[in-house]
């Protein structure tokens, strides 16, 4: 497929991944006021063109279940709606349309705070209907995102899953994630949690292009010396592979992440679900103005001749020559780095230590 011009106004700024708003697939609602407390954040570093307006909000459930055979998890909690990170490639973006807002630049600064997660975390654990399995702790948005900084609301909802032995899979592309050590090593030595650091480059110009409000490379590389010096299990998720922009260093991801301590590994290929097909070629574009229409072309390849396949068994891992490429020099690099995967079991995680939360209203019960 031909990469066209988009006809919206684009206008990429520094520091931030997208360079347009596309308007949202449901800006036809109609939504009611709410009552909220908004402030600015500002990341770390040099002053922001766009600010970035938090929003708290008091959610109505915390936990959020899916049915997909391609993920390894069935339940997940994002204690944010929309992320800093400003990555261009996320799968995540789409879901800012739920909201009347954009995928574009709403998705990274518009970022919405459940201020009540851990509140509501414990009132679901507790109920005799919750059911105990493995949950994702930043499935859609990074859990460890600037905010998070200033407001702790993961360590919130950390502190409940440590006190219930509830099994943990942590994804992150923050250093952020070393201040909580003290909370995930004993959740660690109970074989009860890991962590998946996610690094798609380890070039610094091409990072702050991909990811431009996410760690440098290198201080994610320290973060997981950091999580392994204190038995922590990390899989680096070398993520997502984009042929012709960096899945050539994938070799050289899995290296400097197994030398950091990295003891497993995950990857898939770029997936552009609905609005982020645009986003991402405006995104090309810009930045690889000469190789754009290559870099489709390829992309199409991984999806017989389409820019994305939504079916499940493929849709993580592509199909085709190029598709197969890339998992044997994945396996290959993974063998000889002594880099495993997490199988099934441990997929499922270790139900076996869950216990409700404990009742805080300070009554026993009699029976």
């Amino acid at each position: 497929m031909d990469v066209d011009p988009l006809i919206r106004p684009v206008n990429f700024v520094k520091g931030r991944g997208a360079g347009s708003n596309v308007p949202s697939r449901f800006n036809s609602w109609s939504r009611s006021k709410e009552n909220v407390e908004s402030f600015e954040e500002e990341a770390e570093g040099e002053e922001p063109r766009l600010r970035t307006m938090v929003t708290l909000r008091e959610a109505k459930s915390i936990i959020s279940r899916n049915s997909s055979p391609d993920l390894g998890f069935d339940q997940s909690i994002n204690p944010y709606q929309g992320c800093e990170h400003g990555c261009i490639y996320c799968f995540a973006r789409p879901t800012h349309a739920y909201l009347g807002l954009s995928p574009g630049i709403d998705f990274e600064t518009k970022i919405f705070v459940k201020a009540n997660a851990a509140e509501l975390l414990r009132k679901e654990l507790a109920s005799k209907k919750y059911q105990p399995g493995l949950i994702a702790l930043g499935a859609s948005t990074d859990p460890y995102q600037p905010i998070d900084r200033k407001l702790g609301i993961t360590r919130q909802v950390l502190e409940v899953l440590a006190e219930c032995n509830a099994p943990v899979a942590v994804t992150t592309k923050s250093a952020l994630i070393v201040r909580d050590i003290d909370l995930l090593a004993p959740m660690a030595a109970k074989g009860l949690l890991r962590v998946h650091m996610s690094i798609a480059t380890l070039d610094n110009e091409l990072g702050r292009k991909m990811d431009p409000r996410a760690n440098a490379p290198a201080k994610r590389l320290e973060a997981i010396r950091e999580l392994s010096r204190e038995g922590i299990p990390v899989s680096i998720y070398s993520s997502p592979m984009i042929p012709a922009i960096n899945d050539m260093e994938m070799e050289s991801i899995l290296e400097a992440a197994a030398t950091s301590g990295a003891t497993h590994a995950s990857m898939v290929v770029l997936r552009l679900p609905l609005e982020v097909r645009d986003l991402f070629v405006e995104w090309l574009e810009a930045h690889f103005p000469q190789r754009a229409k290559h870099v489709m072309s390829l992309v199409n390849q991984l999806r017989d001749g389409k820019d994305y396949d939504s079916s499940f068994g493929t849709r993580m891992t592509g199909t085709g020559v190029i598709a197969n490429l890339l998992q044997q020099r994945f396996q290959l690099a993974c063998k000889k780095l002594g880099l495993a995967r997490w199988g099934l079991a441990a997929a499922q995680g270790d139900t076996s230590q869950f216990r409700p939360p404990r009742d805080r209203s300070g009554q026993t019960e009699l029976f």
